[in-house]
């Protein structure tokens, strides 16, 4: 049996402004609002395709006018909307912005450094995980060693819902296999779903590598180069934190052979 868990919303209604440019954000948005809470409303704003490297006056790249929002949500996939999200809160209202880093080219951490100091300028919370999944209702990530703290219930409350994903599994002891998979909280793109629909009947043994190869067919979509703040791709930092949720629930009934050079001594469960 596989169950996806929706919590009831802690602060009430809550509007949602997502900015895409492209597959990446739709995925996203579709995720959000087919699995989200019934009290929140999404709505997007498709940035422009191009960019100038500096923009002198911002506003001229933006609408003459956005919905009203509470928290807004920056999926596109390029550099420059990075220094529009100022005005969008702004003429938004928005109290609270989540843009993550799944890719550099997207959003450099020195741009995602500078965000952040431009958004406290104005009273706005901003949460840059790096990657998405690193998300949750206290924290998230900006390089392996270094994390940051969750400022706004806002962001809390999304990542109450969507950031890193939380799977609860339960394992048939005599079988040794999944029966159920429980998603608590998914990715934002709905990888965790789709790993938990195919999670059950898989041996202990197996299920937190086949986690992470469910992971990379999803597909998941964050960088495939390798990142300095973590000497990995950002799609293999993803993929291990899910791998690791399942492996850390699965252990007890994994079976373990130990052996000795030459001589196999038993097989534990």
């Amino acid at each position: 049996m596989v169950t996806f868990h929706t919590r009831q919303s802690g602060v009430g209604q809550m509007r949602i402004l997502a900015i895409i440019s492209g597959d990446y954000g739709q995925r996203h948005v579709d995720n959000i609002r087919a699995h989200g809470p019934a009290e929140w409303t999404v709505e997007i704003w498709r940035a422009p395709a191009v960019l100038p490297l500096v923009m002198d006056y911002p506003e001229d790249y933006l609408p003459d006018k956005l919905p009203s929002a509470d928290l807004i949500l920056s999926f596109a996939e390029l550099k420059g909307v990075a220094e529009l999200l100022p005005d969008i809160a702004e003429m938004t209202g928005a109290r609270a912005v989540i843009a993550p880093v799944d890719n550099e080219t997207w959003l450099p951490r020195g741009l995602a450094r500078q965000l952040r100091g431009w958004l406290a300028d104005i009273d706005v919370a901003i949460a840059t995980p790096k990657p998405l999944c690193t998300l949750t209702e206290t924290h998230y990530y900006i390089a392996r060693r270094k994390k940051l703290e969750v400022t706004h219930p806002l962001i809390a409350e999304f990542a109450r819902h969507f950031g890193h994903p939380r799977l609860v599994v339960s394992v048939n002891p005599e079988t040794r296999q999944i029966t159920a998979a429980e998603v608590e909280r998914d990715a934002v793109c709905g990888c965790a779903q789709y790993v938990a629909d195919r999670l059950l009947g898989v041996s202990a043994d197996d299920a937190g590598e086949q986690a992470g190869l469910l992971h990379h067919h999803y597909p998941c979509w964050a960088s495939m180069g390798v990142d300095v703040d973590y000497s990995d791709t950002l799609m293999h930092v993803s993929g291990n934190l899910l791998k690791d949720n399942v492996e850390a629930q699965v252990k007890p009934f994994k079976q373990v052979q130990r052996i000795r050079p030459g001589e196999l001594i038993r097989a534990e469960e």
